[in-house]
This record gives structure tokens, C-alpha cells and sequence, in this order.
């Protein structure tokens, strides 16, 4: 591959930006091999005829009735390294998101430790990740109480933005924020171009958290469900919107939305043209708490999947506008801490395992829902490329942008099972589900860095560079 100048691929269905009407294009795609950069687009299928490549350095992929996807970008991820690596590492979490046709993951400032609260913590982490991870990898920072000073230093050194909670994170080294830390992390903010992150949950006298639920059954989802009620998110997506009025230069962002009672709220502030934008999960949208079990904890997350009329609004939601995109919160633990054998909701860590799978799941939920691939592709790649600050380089199939695409199958079927999972804790709670779409292949700047043909990963390197 060292003396190809030119990678060309071409197929009978490409997803171009702006095409979401008509669907999948016949294009050709041509990389440059130098510079990892698409340097053309031709809007038609061509085979691959030898006699019509005259060039001896160039190499031709055709992927006939395949789907030629970009890379998507999952803007939410905990990979936990240093510090709690047998939870996750690069090695495994970058391995998994690259078989889920995944170019680009954005690792969030926790759980690892050190958090990525300090360009020192960062630098730290940034030598871990070196030389281990198969897909591109961009930093969120940390905002906790007492670090405003290392924000615009974090800024400098390439953070994508700051995430923070409004709740206890569930991990001592990272703690809430209340309003005033609120506030004078935004006096700190103020000019810069970045985004604010928030675990959007918030107690008040009428909501209390799993600790107050002691006398009920741990082992019912119920339970759980009522320990973190909707009004929880209402009520600090409330302040988060009031804060803007104040720091309305500062673009705020609404991390896993569950509660579809919020969306008024949301809606509200960007008709005051607030700059607040908004993700949701997977789970949320193709998992209900109707069909959850009790006794089984690997269906816990924070905030808890809500009901099917609730996944309904989240789903309109996204279809309208007022959600922007989706995105894996990929949030794994050892499997011991999800207390399995004794099926304790309230007492398990609250995390869903899903990188790999989240195109197939948004792709055979949408389905349903009359949900074309190009819509599909907007908010797993286009929008989260946008939302941190990529889009110059990530997120579609465009002239000067890195040359990311994935092969897929859009009509092959599988089993969701172990045997299939590349993170490093064998556990999701989408085990056993039968889903639509597989990845046959996935390239990284024209570079190959995952083939379902050839066993996976056999043969090949970890090529994903820091951004």
C-alpha cells in the first residue's frame, strides 16, 4: 500500500451530504494516499476495469451494491484509560468502535483516573493512547469545582469542550457542580470558542436519588426508574437555560437526554436563540422500559431508559430537529460492579456497553419508523462531527475532508452475542437482539483498519492518530 498515490472507491450507493431526499448516490470517491484527503467526488458508478485505470500506483475498490458510508463520529465515550483499564482501554474501545464502522470517538474527562481536568491530566492521557488506538481520538475536558483556571489552558491544548454534571458523577474524582461553580466557570469561558457539557439532572424537594429508595425492592427496574424521575431533567435543563440568558455567547449542550418532558423546555430557550444543543442514546431510542426485566442490571444507565410513549417523543424529536443527533455513551464497567448475581439495579454501576452496534441499532430501528440511511448518517457522523468541532476534517464524504468511509451491508442480519463484541467487558444489554446492517469494512484516511472479510483485525495495525 506504501507505493499507491491515489485510493479510489466507487459504488452504486453513496451517502453524500445533502442528498437525505434521494437517498444513497452512485459516486466515485477518490483519496489521496499522500495526505489521507478526498480530492475528488465524481457522481457516478464506475466497475473496476483495469484497462481504464492507466495508472499503476493507483488502487480501485468497487463496492458495487454496498453502502459507502463516512466515518461516524460517536461523540460520547468513556474509554477509562489510565486508571480504571480493566473498565475499558483504547486498545479494546477503539477496536470495537472501528467494527461499528467508527472513525472518530470523543473520550469523555471521566472515568478515568486521572480525569482530564488539567492539561496535565490530559498530556498524561494522551501518552496512554499512543500507539494503541485503531480509530481517531479527540479529549473532552472536565469542569469541576475548583479547576476553572485550567480551563482556557485545556482550551489551548485541544480540548473539544467541558463536560460537567449537576448530579453526583458516581465517581469521588469527579464531582458536581452547583450554580455558583456554574457561574464562574462561565465568567472563565466567556470568548472562547467551545462548549459547555451537561449531565443534565438536578434534585429538588419533590426529586431524590436512588439513595432515599432503600425500603423498596433493588432488584426492580421500577425502583430505579422512580429513583431518577423525569422532572429531574426538566429541572436542570431549567437552569442550564436560565445560565445562558446570562452567557448567551456560550454554546451549552445537553448530553443523553432521556426525558421527552424536557423537550418543551428545550424548545423554548432556541426560540430565544439560545445556542443549546442536544444528543440522546441508543438505549433511549431502541430500548423501553416496558420490555425491561427485573433482576438485570445491564439495563441500567443515568438517567434510566422511560417508557415506549416517551421513546415515541424522543424519536419525533429527533425527526423534527429539536434533538440533534445520537451518539453510543458507551459506559462500561468490570462486570462485577453490575452486581449480576444478585440482579441489585440500585446497587449496579449504571452503563451500557454499545460500541460497535450503534449504527445497526439506529438503522433497524429506523426502519421501522420510516427512517432513511441518510438521516441515519446525518446524526451519527455529520452532526457529532459538527457538535466537536471536526467538521473541518470529519463527518461526510467531502472534497478536503479525511478520507474515513465504511463498506456496509445494509440488508445482512446477525444475532447480537459475545462473540461478537471487541470492548473489553463482555456485557450489553443489547445481547441477543437480531439486528439489520454489518460493517465489511472500514477505512481510516484510504487506510484499512478493520475487514470483516479477512477476520477482522487480522494483519493490520492501529492507525488512529490524537486529534
Amino acid at each position: 500500500m506504501s507505493d499507491i498515490e491515489d485510493l479510489i472507491v466507487s459504488g452504486r450507493n453513496v451517502i453524500l451530504p445533502g442528498f437525505d431526499d434521494l437517498g444513497p448516490q452512485p459516486a466515485t470517491i477518490v483519496i489521496s494516499m499522500i495526505t489521507g484527503k478526498i480530492t475528488e467526488i465524481r457522481r457516478e458508478y464506475t466497475s473496476v476495469d483495469l484497462a481504464r485505470n492507466p495508472h499503476p500506483n493507483t488502487r480501485w475498490i468497487d463496492a458495487g451494491d454496498y453502502f459507502v458510508l463516512p466515518g461516524l463520529v460517536d461523540a460520547h465515550v468513556h474509554l477509562n484509560e489510565p486508571g480504571r483499564t480493566d473498565w475499558e482501554g483504547f486498545w479494546t474501545g477503539t477496536r470495537a468502535a472501528v467494527s461499528g464502522g467508527i472513525t472518530t470517538v470523543v473520550d469523555m474527562p471521566l472515568n478515568s483516573i486521572p480525569p482530564t481536568t488539567t492539561v496535565q491530566n490530559l498530556d498524561l492521557k494522551r501518552k496512554t493512547a499512543t500507539g494503541q488506538c485503531w480509530a481517531d481520538v479527540a479529549f473532552w475536558g472536565g469542569a469541576i469545582p475548583g479547576n476553572e483556571k485550567h480551563m482556557k489552558p485545556l482550551v489551548s491544548a485541544g480540548v473539544k469542550g467541558f463536560k460537567c454534571f449537576l448530579i453526583e458523577s458516581g465517581v469521588e474524582e469527579f464531582p458536581c457542580v452547583s450554580e455558583d461553580n456554574l457561574r464562574t466557570h462561565m465568567n472563565e469561558l466567556k470568548g472562547e470558542d467551545t462548549v459547555l457539557l451537561f449531565h443534565a439532572e438536578l434534585e429538588s424537594t419533590s426529586s431524590t436519588t436512588d439513595q432515599s429508595h432503600g425500603s423498596q425492592d433493588p432488584t426492580a427496574y421500577e425502583t430505579f426508574l422512580n429513583s431518577r424521575p423525569e422532572d429531574m431533567e426538566v429541572n436542570a435543563i431549567a437552569l442550564i437555560t436560565r445560565l445562558q440568558e446570562e452567557y448567551k455567547s456560550l454554546r451549552c449542550h445537553i448530553v443523553h437526554l432521556s426525558a421527552s418532558s424536557a423537550l418543551p423546555v428545550i424548545r423554548a430557550a432556541r426560540s430565544r436563540d439560545l445556542k443549546l444543543t442536544v444528543e440522546t442514546c441508543f438505549h433511549y431510542l431502541c430500548l423501553s422500559a416496558s420490555n425491561l426485566l427485573n433482576r438485570r442490571p445491564e439495563f441500567k444507565c443515568c438517567p434510566p431508559i422511560r417508557d415506549q410513549s416517551n421513546q415515541n417523543e424522543l424519536w419525533k424529536a429527533l425527526i423534527d430537529g429539536d434533538i440533534d443527533f445520537v451518539v453510543s455513551d458507551h459506559s462500561p464497567c468490570v462486570t462485577e460492579l453490575k452486581k449480576l448475581d444478585q440482579g441489585d439495579i440500585m446497587a449496579a454501576w449504571g452503563g451500557i456497553n454499545s460500541l460497535g452496534l450503534g449504527l445497526s441499532l439506529l438503522w433497524t430501528e429506523g426502519q421501522r419508523r420510516g427512517v432513511g440511511i441518510n438521516r441515519i448518517i446525518r446524526w451519527l457522523s455529520e452532526k457529532t462531527a459538527e457538535h466537536a468541532g471536526l467538521s473541518g476534517s470529519k463527518g461526510k464524504l467531502a472534497v478536503g475532508l479525511d478520507g474515513d468511509f465504511v463498506i456496509w451491508d445494509p440488508n445482512a442480519e446477525f444475532e447480537v452475542s459475545k462473540e461478537g463484541f471487541h470492548f473489553k467487558n463482555k456485557l450489553s444489554a443489547y445481547e441477543g437482539m437480531s439486528l439489520h446492517g454489518v460493517v465489511q469494512q472500514t477505512f481510516l484516511r484510504g487506510k484499512l483498519a478493520y475487514d470483516r472479510i479477512r477476520n477482522g483485525f487480522d494483519g493490520l495495525a492501529p492507525l488512529g492518530s490524537l486529534l
